[in-house]
């Protein structure tokens, strides 16, 4: 059974989306962005995996959107359900979020992602300064096996 975090679904329809993000680790620092809106927060380095898409590549792919940076040594951690309102997209959405762990390789540039910055932070702070609850559980786990 895959676990759900965040609020339970309401009386929406949902359209499934998959989505592949990381707990980005390198030289005792965590790499996360942060999005400007619709509502500013820190997240995990991700997002939806394409039609055609291989989850992998699609990390690869919106890491390197979100952060700049390039990314090795990826292992899945887990899976989680969220359902939430997905304000760019316009629908209501039951995401299906991968995790794995990652190591940072190489910055090419700056984001490409409009309203997203990169921010390298303290493992410690890492878990209180994610919003989603899926992600600072995956980030514990990560976290708890270094």
């Amino acid at each position: 059974m895959i676990p759900r975090f965040g609020p339970p679904p309401g009386p929406h329809p949902y359209r499934h989306r998959a989505g592949a993000y990381a707990v980005l680790i390198r030289d005792g620092r965590a790499l996360v962005t942060f999005q400007h809106a619709p509502e500013p927060e820190f997240q995990l380095a991700g997002g939806g995996v394409d039609p055609g898409e291989s989850p992998v590549a699609a990390l690869h792919r919106e890491v390197r959107e979100e952060t700049g940076w390039s990314i090795g040594s990826v292992r899945r951690l887990g899976s989680y359900r969220r359902y939430c309102w997905m304000p760019d997209y316009d629908f209501w959405a039951e995401k299906l979020c991968t995790i794995y762990l990652a190591r940072p390789i190489m910055r090419l540039g700056p984001p490409t992602e409009p309203g997203h910055d990169a921010h390298w932070v303290a493992l410690s702070d890492l878990q209180g300064l994610l919003a989603d609850p899926g992600s600072r559980h995956f980030a514990r786990l990560a976290l708890a096996g270094r």
